[in-house]
Order: structure tokens, then C-alpha cells, then sequence
């Protein structure tokens, strides 16, 4: 495990444009679903359980080796909402930017020419860990914190939330993020000789609906 590097990927400053998208809390603030640090708790487990599960594996999958267009075309499948999968592919073209001049890789180099728009990120996410020299569990863990520190950082800006209760939350969290990273890295190995198919396919259809309503709004504070 190559811990300088995972640090560098996992931090929030890496330029990969995560900054301004919010993993669905701004819609579940003005859905009343996020008020305080203990819902915003409930908010980010569902979602390190599905959609942060799914993501890990994937990426888990891309640092293990598999086909990274297999796996673009298997992300596509397990996100059945259009804006989400909009979204998927501008963060992952913005992370390949980001990617290819920290560590460059000709497999991202590939994916790039082979991706022009932008392939998902969990994949992205993955193929620049194998580039750091990372192994699946790695690139779990990454995929699976992103989806719940996303959220967290989202709500101080739209809650006004204590920082403090924001990090405690991701805190009480940790637990279970490493029971979602060894799921996703055990399923990427047992992909290699299975096919994507083995990779988790958890399903969030109201993180689904309120990124739909989201992509609507006129004015609003994040992407997505």
C-alpha cells in the first residue's frame, strides 16, 4: 500500500473538480432529508452503502486490472438516472486532467482517447490508482470516503452546519467504510476471473429521483 499516494488522491484539495458537487445533499437539504449533523449521519451511510459501495468497486475493479471500457460500460448500467451518469462522466474527465499530470499512465492515456467526454469516475478513480502504484483496496477506500466526505463538506456550506459535527460524523462512519472497502476489493478479485457482473450493483432510487429534480433547478448551489 502506497500510503503517500492514497493521501494525495483521498484529499479534498486534489484538483479533481469535486469541490462543487455536493453527492445529492443539496437536493436532500431543500428536501428537508438533511437538517442537522444526526440526518446528515443517516444520509451519508445510505449512501456509502449504495452508491459509495457501487463506486467502490468499480474502482477497486479498474486498480485491479480489469478493462476500464468493460467497466465504463458496467457503470453505465448501475446508474440509471441521466443526470448522475452526466455527472459520472464530467468528474471523471475532470479527475483524468488531474490524473494524467500527477501520475502519468499510458492506460489513462488510453482511456482518455478512448473516452473523449469523459469516462465514470469510480473507473477513472481506479485506473489512477493502478497509475500511483495503489492496489483495489486502495482505490475502495478513496471511492468510498469520496462518498460520504462529498456530502459532509456540502452540508457545513448549506447548513451552516459546526464543522467540527461534520468531521465527528465522518468519524462515526469510519467503521463501516472499511467494511464497504474490503466488500467492493473482495468483489474486484472475485471480477478478474468472474466478469463485472460480480461487482456490487446497490441501488439508491431516491438519490436517483432528487439528482433528476436537482438538474432542473435554476439556481442552485453545486452541480449536483
Amino acid at each position: 500500500m502506497g500510503g503517500g499516494a492514497l493521501l494525495v488522491l483521498a484529499d479534498g484539495r486534489f484538483p479533481a473538480g469535486g469541490h462543487a458537487h455536493s453527492g445529492g445533499a443539496e437536493a436532500a437539504v431543500a428536501a428537508g432529508r438533511i437538517r442537522d449533523a444526526d440526518s446528515l449521519e443517516a444520509f451519508c451511510r445510505g449512501r456509502l452503502h449504495t452508491a459509495g459501495l457501487t463506486a467502490a468497486g468499480l474502482a477497486a475493479a479498474a486498480a485491479a486490472g480489469l478493462d476500464p471500457l468493460v467497466l465504463d460500460d458496467a457503470a453505465d448500467a448501475r446508474t440509471p438516472s441521466p443526470a448522475l451518469r452526466a455527472t459520472a462522466r464530467r468528474l471523471g474527465r475532470q479527475l483524468m486532467r488531474a490524473a494524467r499530470a500527477t501520475w502519468p499512465s499510458s492506460e489513462l492515456d488510453a482511456l482518455a482517447a478512448a473516452r473523449p467526454r469523459g469516462a465514470h469516475q469510480p473507473v477513472v478513480l481506479g485506473l489512477t490508482a493502478r497509475a500511483a502504484a495503489l492496489g483495489p483496496p486502495d482505490a475502495a477506500y478513496a471511492a468510498g470516503y469520496e462518498a460520504v466526505s462529498g456530502p459532509a463538506t456540502a452540508a457545513v456550506r448549506l447548513l451552516s452546519l459546526d464543522p467540527f459535527d461534520a468531521t465527528a460524523v465522518l468519524a462515526r462512519l469510519a467503521p463501516e467504510l472499511d467494511q464497504v472497502a474490503a466488500r467492493a476489493a473482495d468483489a474486484a478479485r472475485r471480477a478478474l476471473d468472474e466478469g463485472p457482473g460480480a461487482l456490487p450493483a446497490a441501488s439508491a432510487p431516491l438519490l436517483d429521483i432528487a439528482a433528476e429534480h436537482h438538474a432542473t433547478w435554476s439556481v442552485r448551489l453545486f452541480a449536483s
